[in-house]
């Protein structure tokens, strides 16, 4: 087995050009605000910009093109991190978070969509580091790989094994014949709808800031917020039930919403993944209304409100609180905890185990039973009308059981380093699953600044993880994805 490595750090280079250009993207926004920092994002944009030119012009001349299905692997995981280390720079440079550790923690949890944070005091910071901490979360959104694959056709590289890694087992479907197509319509309907959003939460009140940075991290359901407080801080019923609308959408399948925009409703609500994720909000919100409501004293609406806010949020991994769900009652901490191992739909921005997989893992379990009284009996899992091939089944089993091992593991090794057993599960359950808050010191009235530092470093790698789904990670660390 031969790595075409020309090509691969060919694409690290290019990746690493447009993360320097985004850096400079903050610069009006420093100029504006008169925060003093200019230098800082022309420094770390140039740094970036300049590294991946000479990594990208050294390599630019390959023997071979071709992508395979390993290179593309390599390519996603180490896209992330190189991403995310180069995107410390702003970070580091100005000094608005000196420690690398932190600032790697930040950052990942920006690129990855988590939307935990180790700021304390993120109102004092200054608002072009802030908009940089938001795009983050915008790029990581729908992917920077995605985007590159939307481009690399023109280089003469082939994107699709990159867009299979980036989402295996279940891929977005393809909208059009050619992946570049597919990652074309992506970033416009994501565009589209973050520009909508903005709109909407200025004509609510917001300043022109704050709902720039709101509307970057809501359709990516990333969850950092320009407040310590996060979506708490403003009290508008009309701004919090417009992040709850596009929380759903950033959580929808964005072939979905494709098929929306096309008119093509019935499509929609035939989507057994639709309907459970659908469903399943409005079931759950519903039980934590009834908690809310007669353990708080608040009025209907707002209990209503309040409790789909935060059941949005958790099952879709945005991860913005409106209140302190852990302050609700017992039974309420314990349901979010459980939602944080669900996630949203497949082809979404949303991280976690995803829908569809508990779907179909639920569907086998009855046909198991049914198998029992019919041992010689076919019985295929069927989705959306579709038998679901044996492996695709034996691949979700085997991403349930190490999601579940990772957790158990890594709560453990939590636990081992000093931290209490309730912030320890919360911790790894919400990196894991990109959803940001979790439970105990790292709820949503807290955050992981206290987290020791190897603790950090192991749930950024939990981060990783679980926004690349697994086994694009995990595959690297088996010896036969090395041997030829």
């Amino acid at each position: 087995m031969r790595f075409n490595f020309k090509v691969i750090f060919n694409i690290l280079g290019l990746l690493l050009m447009l993360n320097g250009l985004f850096m400079l993207l903050c610069l009006p926004v420093s100029y504006y605000f008169i925060d003093h920092n200019w230098t800082s994002l022309i420094s770390s944009g140039s740094i970036s910009i300049l590294t991946g030119f000479i990594t990208w012009y050294l390599t630019r001349k390959s023997e071979s093109k071709e992508l395979r299905k390993r290179d593309g692997y390599l390519i996603v995981t180490l896209g992330w991190i190189t991403m995310s280390l180069f995107g410390t720079l702003p970070y580091l440079i100005s000094g608005s978070i000196p420690l690398f550790t932190d600032a790697f923690f930040e950052t990942i949890s920006g690129f990855t969509t988590t939307g935990a944070t180790i700021l304390n005091e993120i109102e004092q910071m200054p608002p072009s580091i802030l908009f940089w901490r938001s795009l983050t979360q915008w790029i990581g959104g729908m992917g920077i790989i995605v985007l590159a694959v939307a481009i690399l056709p023109f280089l003469g590289i082939g994107g699709m094994q990159l867009f299979v890694a980036e989402a295996p087992g279940f891929s977005p479907d393809k909208l059009q014949p050619r992946i570049r197509e597919t990652a074309k319509r992506l970033w416009l309907i994501y565009v589209g709808l973050t520009a909508l959003e903005i709109v909407l939460l200025k004509l609510g009140g917001m300043s022109y800031f704050d709902a720039f940075n709101h509307g970057l991290t809501t359709m990516a359901t990333g969850g950092f917020s320009t407040k310590q407080e996060s979506i708490a801080y403003f009290s508008s019923p009309f701004i919090q039930y417009i992040i709850i609308v596009f929380m759903f959408l950033g959580g929808t399948n964005f072939t979905l919403i494709y098929f929306g925009l096309k008119g093509r409703f019935l499509s929609i609500w035939r989507n057994e993944e639709y309907r459970t994720y659908t469903w399943g909000i409005i079931i759950t919100s519903l039980i934590v209304t009834v908690v809310v409501f007669g353990g708080s004293g608040e009025d209907f609406e707002e209990s209503f409100r309040y409790s789909l806010f935060q059941v949005v949020s958790i099952i879709t991994t945005t991860g913005y609180v409106t209140a302190d769900y852990t302050s609700w009652a017992p039974f309420a901490t314990v349901l979010f905890l459980v939602l944080m191992f669900f996630g949203a739909s497949a082809g979404s921005t949303s991280g976690g185990v995803k829908i569809v997989r508990h779907l179909i893992l639920l569907k086998n379990s009855f046909l198991e039973l049914k198998r029992q009284l019919h041992p010689s009996g076919i019985i295929p899992v069927r989705l959306n009308g579709k038998a679901i091939p044996p492996d695709i089944n034996f691949n979700i089993l085997a991403f349930i059981m190490i999601y579940i091992t990772i957790f158990a593991t890594g709560s453990i090794l939590m636990a081992m380093m000093g931290v209490e057993f309730e912030t320890a599960i919360g911790a790894v359950a919400a990196t894991l699953g990109n959803v940001g808050p979790g439970i105990g010191d790292v709820g949503p009235a807290s955050n992981y600044a206290d987290i020791p530092l190897i603790g950090k470093w192991l749930l950024a790698f939990f981060m990783l993880v679980g926004r690349l789904e697994l086994f694009t990670v995990l595959i690297l660390f088996t010896p036969h994805y090395w041997q030829k």
